[in-house]
């Protein structure tokens, strides 16, 4: 499992590469300004890294990465998910960048959004760069690695946190302002009070004043259904007469002519119309009722309606929504009222919230003198024989999303010192070591496939840089290192070795990486312990590191 192949097309000072990789430690050396960093800036990019228009070679109007992995096993379920259903056992992630930094992904040939590369990138690479040692001044950084270290996910204290605050805040605000909710108490039952004398339903608006109209001209439209119910077939010269008429007419002649079936079929459908018709206006005309009394309540309700909505300055058709409101709202308010119930709330919430954190300060607990001793022993091995490395838990006054403890990273660089925090230790190269050990003892742990260690070996030399070496070549063995390196003494434990190279073409620079044989990492070797004098004291010592 591990990263198989990067291509890359007009990036930076790389005109075009095509590098096969393989597996165990895998090396990269180069002259300075060759570029040994230019694959580990590529694949991040591919990993979703932020790029800008300065990625693309001079005189190229873009360039383009492209990455291939074996697949992880626990990437399948999320390809399929997010529509990246992989055919076989590979991964392809793509990126372009134009000169407008404009910039475009894809994951086995589907365009892909920045996020999601970045999504994939902890289950492919572990990247340790060569100031890791920056981030051991960081407190969260500092707890992320006893975290990881621990196996510890602090994702549910955060959420429990952000419970009980919820609850301390309501419960302050409430005890706070007892006596403003008080008054608003008052005032909203006092409103309820005056629109429940109503009782306004939803849509009831429109219905009463519709009713209020065919109420108000209840005589009219009797008269109209009467009217038009004699116009129809009371009359001699009604609808239905006229079309009884019509009828007989077409009938007597029917025999002779069939063409009249269709019209005679026609005229008896209208006729049952009509008749249909003039039944339900009698109908309406008999049961339509002047109903004075009733006129008279929809009145008194549509002025009542009407008077409440001038009072609350609401249109009428939104007091039953302003009722249903005021409740809600004054449920709220008796609510914030009931302190007892918010202490309650409050105490349970942070039962929760300590219940987990004092969980996870055990597992910290548990895992501090077991990361100090681990790193302790990569120390040694690192020219700081007699230093010590411990991790210090300080229970803060009052605990955070985290939890309870304040983690801080402590070394004794040598035997007699007492540890400090790590930011006071005064040796930059002390710094890269012990960076480099918790990089080697952490990375044991990831899942990610591939290591990249980029000059993390920067401040060391001699003896301690060849221990460096054998310390990546053991991961190897585990796992795919990738180290970009100056020291000839780590390249040397490379399983494979791979030289970054440039040349000059007029005034342009182009940089390419190839994957070197035996004798040309003798070469290669050479020139790192000698600069460019490659004497044969020089190669002799190169072969000597390459046969330890």
């Amino acid at each position: 499992m591990s990263l198989r192949r990067i291509v890359l097309r007009d990036f930076v000072i790389v005109p075009s590469l095509d590098l096969d990789l393989d597996q165990g430690f895998n090396v990269l050396t180069g002259e300075t300004g060759a570029g040994k960093s230019i694959l580990i800036d590529a694949l991040q990019l591919a990993l979703g890294a932020r790029a800008d228009s300065g990625v693309v070679r001079e005189g190229a109007t873009r360039c383009e990465i492209a990455a291939e992995f074996d697949l992880p096993a626990s990437l399948r379920p999320w390809l399929d998910e997010q529509g990246f259903a992989a055919a076989d056992d590979s991964l392809l992630l793509r990126r372009t960048v134009d000169t407008e930094g404009r910039s475009r992904g894809w994951i086995n040939g589907s365009a892909a959004t920045m996020a999601q590369l970045k999504a994939l990138a902890d289950h492919l690479v572990d990247i340790h760069g060569q100031h890791a040692w920056q981030s051991l001044t960081r407190a969260e950084a500092v707890r992320g690695l006893l975290d990881a270290y621990a196996g510890v996910d602090a994702t549910a204290a955060a959420s429990l946190w952000s419970d009980w605050r919820q609850a301390r805040k309501a419960l302050e605000s409430a005890a706070e302002r007892q006596n403003t909710l008080q008054q608003e108490s008052e005032r909203l039952a006092w409103q309820i009070g005056e629109l429940d004398k109503l009782q306004p339903q939803p849509g009831e608006w429109e219905d009463i004043n519709a009713q209020h109209s065919r109420l108000a001209n209840a005589q009219g439209l009797m008269d109209a259904a009467r009217e038009a119910a004699a116009a129809l077939d009371d009359e001699d010269s009604s609808a239905a007469s006229l079309i009884h008429r019509a009828l007989s007419a077409l009938q007597a002649q029917a025999h002779l002519e069939p063409a009249f079936n269709d019209a005679i079929e026609a005229l008896q459908a209208a006729l049952a119309q009509v008749q249909d018709t003039v039944h339900s206006l009698h109908h309406y005309a008999r049961h339509t009722d002047l109903d004075p009394s009733g006129l008279e309540a929809l009145d008194q309700r549509l002025s009542q309606w009407m008077s409440l909505a001038r009072r609350y300055r609401r249109p009428p058709e939104e007091l039953a929504e302003l009722l249903a409101g005021w409740k809600q709202e004054l449920e709220s308010v008796d609510q914030a009222m009931d302190l007892d119930a918010l202490r309650a709330a409050e105490r349970k919430a942070w039962g929760a919230f300590e219940v987990e954190i004092k969980r996870l300060g055990k597992l910290r607990q548990q895992a501090a003198p077991k990361l100090s001793r681990a790193v302790t022993e990569a120390m040694q091995t690192l020219g700081m024989q007699g230093g010590r490395f411990e991790v210090g838990l300080q229970k803060l006054e009052e605990p955070q999303a985290h939890g309870w403890e304040q983690v801080e990273f402590l070394v004794a660089g040598h035997a007699g010192v007492s540890p400090r925090p790590v930011g006071k230790v005064a040796s930059g190269g002390e710094l890269s070591r012990i960076a480099l050990a918790i990089s080697v003892v952490t990375s044991r742990l990831g899942q990610a496939p591939t290591l990249i260690f980029d000059e993390v070996d920067s401040g060391i030399g001699g003896a301690v840089a060849h221990t460096v070496g054998q310390l990546l070549r053991q991961l190897g063995r585990d796992r795919q290192v990738l180290a970009v390196t100056h020291l000839p003494q780590v390249a040397a434990c490379g399983d494979h070795h791979l030289l970054v190279s440039k040349r000059q073409s007029g005034s342009v620079t182009h940089s390419t990486v190839t994957p070197i044989t035996h004798e040309q990492r003798v070469s290669e070797l050479a020139r790192m312990l000698g600069g460019n004098d490659r004497s044969e004291v020089s190669l002799a010592h190169a072969r000597e590191l390459l046969t330890a």
